[in-house]
């Protein structure tokens, strides 16, 4: 049997380390799949789908998922979903809501999900794109006032001095009930349905293998865990490597088709999407 290149594009971030733990370091049979794996920021990966579809599997936001749903189909495992909790708007200062709508916002990227939901939870809200790494210095230099984190910073900005706004996962929760999807691994509808189902397979074995061997798992992902002490990085890893992303089940796929249509209806998303799942 010829062996099949898949290529996997994801966020060189301790959670997605630990979600891929397995494929990366051949902890798995993968039989006639071989995965190479490529490292980028979030809004990179989703413009790169953009523009040319080049990896067979990819992180994408769900946000972006609006613009690529006729190449892509959403694997069942590997997302990263907020259970009443998600990416904040953190200052220096204290602010009020009623405030925001003066300032300028930094946000990691316009395809990312941090910025549907920002944008659902305040449409009138004005934005500057930064470098998610880099937002929170931009607060501390006094570019911006406010910014809009993701990944690690969710953990640390306390540790850092800044003030949280809101999280708009716990804002979203209180709205629908729901948790907040953010990210999802995406498969190339063109590789076929049996090369697609058996990359679902090998991404589900890994991420159990990751949350069976949970201490080598860590390890492996505390190499990308920028600036996090081992204990910080378990809870984030917690936080977006769990039952959920296992499968996301009936309640995160409703969240995820919920989020779009509120996207489509206040004019953010330009077309009406229906959420296409790897069965």
């Amino acid at each position: 049997m010829s062996e099949i290149e898949i290529k996997v594009a994801h966020s060189p971030d301790s959670d997605d380390a630990f979600m891929f733990y397995a494929l990366a370091n051949d902890k798995i049979d993968t039989g006639n799949l071989k995965f190479s794996h490529k490292l980028m920021d979030i809004e990179s990966l989703n413009r790169i789908a953009l523009e040319k579809p080049f990896y067979e599997v990819t992180a994408l936001s769900f946000h972006a998922y609006a613009y690529l749903s006729d190449t892509y189909a959403v694997l069942p495992s590997g997302g990263s979903v907020g259970d009443n909790y998600g990416p904040m708007i953190v200052s220096k200062k204290n602010i009020t809501k009623e405030d925001l709508k003066n300032l300028v916002i930094a946000v990691p990227g316009e395809l990312t999900t941090a910025y549907l939901a920002l944008k659902l939870y305040l449409p009138e809200c004005k934005t500057v794109t930064i470098d998610f790494d880099k937002i929170m210095p931009a607060i501390e230099s006094g570019e911006v006032e406010a910014g809009l984190i993701i990944h690690e910073g969710q953990v640390l900005y306390k540790s850092m001095g800044f003030k949280k706004i809101v999280d708009l996962g716990e804002w979203w929760f209180e709205e629908t009930g729901l948790p907040l999807p953010l990210g999802c691994n995406g498969v190339r509808k063109n590789l076929g349905e049996k090369t697609i189902k058996e990359v679902s397979r090998l991404l589900k074995e890994s991420i159990q293998f990751a949350l069976d061997h949970r201490k080598d798992a860590l390890d492996y992902a505390l190499q990308f865990a920028r600036e996090m002490d081992p204990k910080m990085a378990d809870k984030f890893v917690g936080m977006y490597v769990n039952d959920l992303t296992l499968d996301y089940g009936e309640k995160a796929r409703k969240a995820a088709q919920l989020l779009l249509d509120k996207g489509f209806e206040q004019g953010i998303i330009p077309k009406k999407i229906k959420m296409e799942f790897v069965d």
